[in-house]
């Protein structure tokens, strides 16, 4: 009895030294973060101005949503990228109480009492048997890179991601519906032309370096928007950002005409008549489709949707798989050698080739979530060479296999009958079930902030824009159902604006007079190889949609 009124009396002084311990915490904290604090005069000068209120405010903890493979040594549904989005239109309360990394920032009234968490923790660290040490020792005994720490708009970062995860993050991001169209693009340019889906991913890997280099460069950057903010301030924060959220949206469009094109080859005679007005199968399913997916638009907390679209770089395996499969195995294809040179649509492959490297939007959430930074050069080599690798290969079989007659979908030229063709179509439909929500959310959240301080609180007016948003890309995408152009044309105009031009111009000037004249020389090769390539395909891109529409 003594024994354990003297371990109650231990556990109550502990809590109150742990709670003596969070205040200090949370001033120093306080006082770190306080730009106005004078102090901290010297470091306002080197940060971006108002970081902490520009907009977009919520870049950060959406595109960590959207590509971020969650850690398992955190619990389900509480990593920090969840902790900001879990605020789904039903309630969220038990997610946001339970993240484990919000707890530095919370006050002291919102920590549960010392009755309601001293027996789980008693129970969950040693089972029935009392902890040897105080609470607030295995506090201070973590290390500094382990610890919770915040952006510089105060959303906790996890600093949590191994080697593994940086890199399945990477190939999540890359790895995505261009590798349908890689046979296509060889179609588009010839054998030669393949030479340009290597030359960009090499250019791709060091511009994702340059994207480190100025995170490194000032305290409180984290995002691609706020690197624009440090190179050109207010402007050039929006402007990039405007870019980014244009290329996710026109993703989505991709995902719409991606439904549409498969799933009428599935049913072909599928077909709805009302009052005169006739739906034809790719219409029909265009609108079945967006149907299914508007409630997971609708949805705040899409961490079971994160979960899920990790299995993306897994369906895009499989995907490829069942070509190799229907290639080798059931001897489907190999009648045509192809053409060498295609100079004549040779632009339309630009822009498909540059459309596989369109990940560098997320490379620094990737990098400033890895627990050890200096891994990042490693984890951006892996993950573009494995999927150069990846895409490669599929433009390699797929052309050999369909020749001049390979669809901008390489699933479209799969015979019907065959089970490999059938997995690969069913893969290729439900993948963007997970993926669409992901993607538009981060373009939702960013008009959502737009909104009038009054109805931040409304659940109705996010539905209506997400909603707006969904109906919007149905709309497109019925307007303009050309799966490969459209792709060409968003590689072409945005990809290579996000790839390989915006890293360049925002490292040489955040960095002037810092640079070699070596990097100042490849940078602008680099911009010069970007802005033909842009200008190029683009236009070519548009042209052919025109011609295709009229």
């Amino acid at each position: 009895m003594k024994n354990s009124i003297s371990e109650q009396s231990f556990y109550i002084e502990s809590e109150e030294e742990d709670d003596e311990h969070l205040e200090k915490h949370e001033n120093e904290e306080g006082n770190e973060s306080d730009f106005s604090n004078e102090d901290n005069n010297d470091d306002e000068t080197n940060r971006p101005n108002s970081l902490t209120s520009a907009w977009p405010q919520s870049y950060r903890q959406s595109m960590d949503l959207y590509s971020n493979v969650p850690s398992p040594s955190l619990h389900f549904l509480g990593t920090p990228s969840l902790s900001r989005l879990g605020s789904s239109f039903f309630g969220s309360s038990l997610i946001r109480r339970h993240t484990p990394e919000v707890l530095p920032s919370l006050h002291k009234p919102l920590i549960l009492p010392a009755e309601e968490e001293k027996a789980p923790h008693r129970r969950s660290s040693h089972g029935l048997i009392p902890p040897l040490h105080p609470r607030k020792s295995s506090i201070k005994k973590i290390p500094d890179i382990e610890r919770p720490s915040k952006d510089a708009h105060g959303v906790p970062i996890s600093n949590q991601s191994t080697y593994g995860q940086a890199v399945v993050n990477g190939m999540n991001v890359l790895c995505g519906v261009g590798l349908l169209s890689t046979p296509y693009a060889v179609k588009e340019g010839g054998w030669a032309g393949l030479s340009i889906l290597f030359i960009f991913g090499i250019l791709s890997f060091y511009t994702g370096m340059l994207l480190r280099y100025c995170l490194d460069s000032q305290p409180g950057l984290e995002t691609y928007p706020d690197i624009g903010q440090a190179a050109f301030g207010t402007v050039g924060r929006i402007v990039i950002s405007i870019i980014l959220y244009v290329e996710l949206y026109a993703s989505c469009v991709e995902y719409i005409i991606l439904e549409g094109d498969n799933l009428s080859t599935i049913f072909p005679n599928a077909h709805v008549s009302l009052g005169g007005f006739e739906l034809d199968a790719r219409h029909l399913f265009v609108v079945i489709a967006a149907l299914a997916i508007l409630p997971t638009v609708w949805l705040r907390d899409l961490s079971v949707l994160s979960y899920i679209s990790v299995g993306g770089v897994i369906a895009s395996i499989l995907v490829v798989l069942c070509l190799y499969w229907a290639g080798l195995v059931d001897h489907v294809g190999f009648e045509s050698k192809g053409t060498v040179l295609n100079l004549p649509t040779l632009p339309v492959a630009i822009g498909l080739y540059g459309f596989c490297y369109s990940g560098h939007a997320v490379f620094p959430n990737i990098y400033t979530s890895l627990a050890d930074r200096s891994q990042f050069p490693a984890v951006l080599l892996t993950s573009f060479g494995l999927v150069t690798l990846l895409y490669g290969g599929t433009a390699v079989l797929g052309y050999l296999m369909f020749g001049d007659s390979a669809e901008s979908q390489f699933t479209l030229n799969l015979p019907k009958g065959l089970m490999a063709s059938k997995v690969a179509v069913w893969t290729t439909v439900v993948n963007p079930f997970t993926k669409f929500a992901l993607t538009l959310s981060p373009v939702a959240m960013s008009l959502e902030e737009l909104l009038p301080s009054k109805h931040t609180k409304s659940h109705v007016y996010p539905i209506l824009i997400r909603t707006a948003l969904t109906i919007s890309t149905v709309v497109v995408g019925l307007a303009v159902p050309f799966f490969g152009l459209v792709m060409a044309l968003i590689g072409s105009l945005l990809t290579m604006l996000v790839t390989l031009i915006l890293p360049c111009v925002c490292f040489l000037r955040i960095l002037k007079g810092k640079t070699s004249r070596l990097q100042v020389t490849i940078c602008v090769f680099i911009i010069t190889v970007g802005t033909a390539s842009s200008l190029i395909g683009s236009y070519s891109a548009l042209s052919k949609i025109i011609q295709s529409m009229i």
